[in-house]
């Protein structure tokens, strides 16, 4: 019985070494720019600054400040809207800041066809 494809030994050719190489570096880089992510803080306002809120770039809530000039007791809804949208703003920008750190890592995979948009 004759043998089909492969290589000899099962293995790519190529430098192979290398490309694990690059590849455990990538991941430590993407692991080490994740940690100084989540270290970071991100404020967002909405209504003109009449809610502000603080979240982290693990997506927790810091603070949220309030300005008594929006408090009206006959119209919650309008304040709610103010922190969905602060709180939209900031998790957005944490999103895009992600996405940043990983174009950084992946610019170098260039001709990988449907990388761009993936993450």
């Amino acid at each position: 019985m004759a043998k089909r494809g492969g290589y000899p030994g099962g293995m790519i050719p190529g430098n192979y070494s290398n490309l694990m190489k690059q590849a455990q570096r990538m991941q430590r880089q993407m692991e080490e720019q994740q940690a100084a992510l989540e270290q970071k803080e991100f404020t967002a306002s909405a209504g003109g600054g009449a809610v502000t809120v603080v979240i982290t770039g693990k997506h927790e809530l810091k603070s949220v400040k309030i300005s008594p000039d929006v408090v009206d007791p006959e119209d919650v809804e309008m304040l709610e809207d103010l922190i969905i949208a602060a709180m939209n703003e900031a998790l957005s920008q944490v999103e895009s800041a992600q996405g940043e750190n990983l174009d950084k890592l992946t610019g170098g995979l260039g001709g990988l066809p449907g990388m761009n948009g993936l993450f």
